[in-house]
């Protein structure tokens, strides 16, 4: 059975690169693209979701940095994506929470966030 997976809707974070740009990548590099989204495999399918929705969301503003109001203009979106989730705000926060923690994004403070790279 095959399946078909459409690279360019995967988020750059969930793309792992051997080779880029007809270069191979250090391996080095691979291997620590690889750790720094494990923790994902610890994590029910539906937290998995809602992380990669917001990061996504991060993603799409098209910059390093962003304030939480800047993600909220993603509720609307983010509410059709999750439609049993009532506290679509809240778990915006709890989200980048998750990423702050994880070493994803880098709390500034005031509202203020930064995508590390």
């Amino acid at each position: 059975m095959g399946s078909n997976i459409l690279l360019e809707k995967m988020p750059p974070d969930a793309r792992l690169y051997v080779i880029k740009d007809f270069n191979i990548m250090p391996e080095i590099t691979v291997r620590e693209s690889w750790r720094r989204f494990l923790f994902l495999k610890d994590m029910r399918l539906g937290s998995r979701g809602w992380l990669n929705d917001v990061l996504a969301a991060a993603r799409k503003l098209g910059k390093t940095e962003f304030a939480l109001d800047e993600i909220y203009g993603f509720e609307e979106e983010l509410s059709q994506m999750h439609p049993d989730n009532l506290h679509v705000r809240e778990k915006i926060r709890q989200q980048l929470q998750v990423l702050r923690d994880k070493g994803i994004v880098d709390f500034l403070g005031r509202g203020k966030y930064r995508l590390n790279s």
